[in-house]
């Protein structure tokens, strides 16, 4: 599979799932959709679910779990789109838990643009992270 075949179907796979929607008057979700590929080849989705009492969660985080209940941890590329419609970087605690994933995750795969498929790592995004030396422990 090329580039553009494998970024194009996670970017249909995020799209398909973001509907901005009210819960309830506190409870508000998918207006941000992620989709991740794992190195196994399966793709996991999720929206971000915001509340009223802080105790939501990020779409990249929302697609982290949905794998993690599958049994996957490896993470190959990512995507997430805003609710302009373009694709955003993750925030610093959806990086932080990408990061403890494993060693491998610096090279976790995101996408800047959907046109010209720029894309960033992981490790491009958090530098010199904490956690690195416990890894070789």
């Amino acid at each position: 599979m090329d580039s553009a075949e494998l970024w194009s179907g996670l970017c249909r796979a995020a799209r398909s799932v973001q509907h901005p929607r009210q819960i309830s008057p506190f409870v508000e979700a998918g207006g941000v959709a992620a989709a991740l590929r794992t190195a196994g080849g399966s793709i996991y989705r999720g929206v971000c679910i915001d509340t009223a009492c802080s105790l939501g969660m990020c779409a990249e985080r929302s697609a982290v779990a949905a794998m993690l209940t599958c049994g996957e941890h490896h993470i190959t590329h990512l995507v997430a789109f805003m609710p302009n419609g373009k694709p955003g970087l993750p925030c610093g605690a959806c990086r932080e838990l990408l990061m403890q994933l494993g060693p491998q995750s610096r090279d976790i795969q995101i996408l800047l643009d959907e046109d010209t498929l720029d894309t960033v790592t992981l490790g491009q995004l958090v530098g010199d992270w904490w956690g690195d030396s416990r890894f070789a422990e």
